[in-house]
């Protein structure tokens, strides 16, 4: 990883880490595969974080920039999946 996580500085730390530890989770889709039920939950605790829909696509928009991966994509698969684990194709 040769980039760095979109955060707002006036979050907590505590927040800070929420927010990675989705975009970990988005990260993990694409290389090696997920748990769905692990990044359902990544993504409640993320919402807590940032509930708004429009930062969430701004946030989702920079990490993709930077990263090549799309929190949107993964979640959209999340949503209509019924297995346990997925992985993303490149």
């Amino acid at each position: 990883m040769n980039y760095s996580y979109p955060l707002n500085m006036d979050w907590t730390k505590e927040e800070m880490v929420t927010v990675v530890r989705y975009f970990e989770s988005i990260e993990k889709a694409y290389e090696s595969g997920i748990d769905v039920q692990e990044l359902k939950k990544r993504y409640r605790d993320y919402k807590q974080v940032v509930p708004s829909i429009g930062e969430e696509k701004q946030l989702g928009k920079e990490f993709e920039a930077v990263s090549g991966y799309s929190p949107y994509q993964v979640m959209k698969l999340v949503k209509n999946t019924t297995t346990s684990t997925i992985k993303m194709r490149p």
